[in-house]
């Protein structure tokens, strides 16, 4: 049995779709379509069916599913040992970005680099939810996760605690508010996150206690994006602090969400009882001594990685 097929595979069981499936393995989709026959060839016996839009898993298919993801992390596991009897002199490390806390770990990523110039740093960018099973299933052995995980599947360095704040254009029924109350937003139309971040659950969960299911009137997975739909008169949206933060005070309306307030906890996880390459234990290292620093500092030395000598 090819591991390519059997990775394939489970990527559009994951995905429920081939050319999703494609697009995150880098290949075409008849690629992954003639790979998964090919699979299902050698078992001789279907492994997916259509229902609609949905694709069932049959008795094989269930199967193979399951325990493909074991073999996968077990090669993952193989490779990170093999790789690791060399030196941090050489050699690489994938870790996981969602797309709302890519700024989060810039610091950590320049630190690692100025300090071990020869490791090739890989950016498996998807959400925290997508990274998360990842870690689990032992294809990645880092990645930013949203709080809260599994304690007993991964284990987690904290990296920023921020509430969510509301966006709205200026000139809005806010100016001058210092915060509103979530249930206020009740009949407002939101900018919403993408179904696959775990940040779209923390928020509908939250309007849900609230009293309300949210109108969305349209979803992205980048904060800029959400921003400038506001700007637009799409609706309005919830962002971390640290996003607000740098938009145009002139043009938008932020403000601290309350009553219930909505945290947004970002950490760096890894699998429990996992092993751990030299280079995922010197990336923690890295990050341990860059988060360690005052939460005011941050800023301060993400900006000194970024200009070096010209930053006085």
């Amino acid at each position: 049995m090819e591991l390519r097929a059997l990775r394939y595979f489970v990527e559009v069981v994951r995905q429920q779709s081939f050319t999703v499936a494609a697009e995150r393995m880098f290949v075409t989709q008849p690629t992954i379509s003639k790979m998964v026959k090919a699979l299902e060839d050698e078992i001789g016996s279907p492994l997916l069916l259509r229902d609609g839009r949905q694709m069932v898993l049959t008795d094989a298919g269930r199967i193979v599913y399951q325990r493909g993801q074991d073999v996968l992390a077990a090669q993952a596991q193989l490779q990170a040992e093999l790789d690791d009897l060399g030196t941090l002199g050489h050699g690489q490390l994938t870790i996981g970005i969602p797309p709302m806390g890519g700024s989060l770990f810039t610091p950590a990523i320049a630190a690692f680099r100025q300090r071990y110039p020869k490791i090739e740093l890989k950016l498996f960018e998807q959400g925290s939810r997508t990274i998360e099973a990842a870690l689990i299933s032992g294809e990645l052995e880092l990645g930013g996760v949203l709080q809260p995980v599994d304690p007993a599947q991964i284990d987690m360095l904290p990296v920023s605690r921020e509430l969510l704040w509301l966006v709205a254009r200026k000139g809005s029924r806010w100016d001058g508010a210092a915060d509103v109350p979530l249930a206020d937003l009740a009949a407002e139309p939101f900018v919403f996150y993408g179904e696959s971040l775990a940040l779209n659950d923390v928020v509908m969960n939250a309007c849900r206690d609230a009293g309300f299911a949210p109108t969305i009137v349209g979803r992205s997975g980048h904060w800029d994006f959400m921003a400038a739909l506001v700007l637009a008169g799409v609706g309005i949206a919830l962002l971390p602090a640290p996003y607000c933060r740098r938009l145009d005070a002139a043009r938008f309306t932020c403000l601290p969400v309350g009553a219930p307030p909505i945290t947004w906890d970002m950490g760096i996880g890894w699998r429990r009882n996992s092993y751990l390459s030299h280079a995922a234990r010197a990336w923690l290292d890295v990050a341990r001594t860059v988060y360690g620093k005052p939460a005011e500092n941050l800023d301060d030395f993400m900006l000194a990685q970024v200009l070096g000598p010209q930053m006085k």
